[in-house]
């Protein structure tokens, strides 16, 4: 059963069978793009095609220019979807030429991180899955090891090396976001130097390699507060392809036998406050919270105990 928090992280949500069987079939692009039955969803510089502000445009094949590159998403699981259950989706990944001759208002193309939340939970997971696939895409057209350029294979989920056969796979980049909170249950929200002034959030950072996820809790708050925390908690994830992160969040409480000294680190935080739940309140009218769409968002309600108006 979904904990309360998991229920409310809009882009872990989906109602999408990826058949990643089907992937291994060769010729299956081109197959998939022949049959009528098939829908194709439109990718352009990390945004899909909206055919309104919550919903998705799958398109008959034959309505999409053709692509350099397709990704195969799945079959639809959605019942009340427009399209029937076991509809295959394509990702056309789009250049500029060709996305502007299918939509060329650029207000026609939607980011998840911003419509995420008002998307049901099968276009969620079509969203999050081909902007995440296209971003990878975007950043591998050449091997690493030769610099030749690769090719695309397996239903645009391998990238290979024509000459030598070298596979490259899509990645992802773990980082962990952390509702600490004190001895008094007040929650500690950071001011990062990227944003504007008066926003805060959740202390966050990527693991690093050969290390754990509790181990990247204590390290990362202790760098970006030089608070002590204890008992790391994991409360839920969701994907983040912006351009290729998965979220991992979790709850933490400042040890109260070494806490530490609250210090920003002057680099990347430039501001840390705790805030009671009164004071949190009081200071909407002054502070602005992260988006409806993010788990930093869904940690923080979780810890207040409702919404938050803002």
């Amino acid at each position: 059963m979904s904990s309360p928090l998991t229920s409310r992280l809009p882009l872990a949500r989906h109602q999408v069978d990826r058949d990643y069987l089907t992937r291994e079939r060769d010729g299956v692009v081109d197959e998939l793009l022949a049959s009528t039955s098939t829908r194709v969803l439109p990718v352009w510089r990390g945004r899909t095609l909206m055919a309104s502000a919550g919903a998705l445009a799958l398109l008959p094949a034959a309505s999409v220019p053709a692509a350099d590159d397709y990704v195969y998403l799945g079959v639809s699981k959605d019942p009340a979807a427009a399209e029937p259950v076991g509809t295959p989706v394509l990702a056309a990944l789009l250049d500029d030429e060709r996305a502007r001759s299918i939509a060329p208002d650029e207000a026609a193309w939607g980011s998840p991180r911003v419509s995420g939340s008002e998307l049901s939970a099968r276009d969620a997971g079509l969203a999050v899955e081909a902007v995440a696939v296209a971003n990878w895409h975007d950043s591998h057209r050449f091997s690493p090891r030769t610099g030749r350029r690769l090719v695309t294979d397996k239903a645009g989920w391998v990238r290979r090396d024509p000459d030598d056969g070298h596979e490259i796979f899509p990645r992802t980049d773990p980082a962990i976001i952390v509702g600490v909170t004190d001895a008094d249950d007040r929650l500690l929200l950071g001011s990062n130097a990227l944003w504007e002034k008066n926003r805060y959030s959740l202390l966050a950072g990527f693991v690093e390699p050969g290390e754990s996820l509790e181990h990247a809790v204590q390290r990362e708050i202790f760098e970006e507060s030089g608070i002590n925390v204890v008992s790391p908690r994991y409360v839920g994830s969701q994907p983040w392809p912006f351009p290729a992160s998965l979220m991992v969040g979790f709850r933490a409480e400042v040890d109260a036998d070494d806490p530490g000294t609250l210090t920003p680190d002057g680099a990347e935080i430039l501001e840390l406050r705790w805030f009671s739940r009164d004071e949190l309140v009081a200071g909407l009218g002054e502070i602005v919270l992260p988006g409806r769409t993010s788990i930093a968002r869904a940690i923080i309600e979780d810890w207040f105990g409702g919404e938050i108006d803002q």
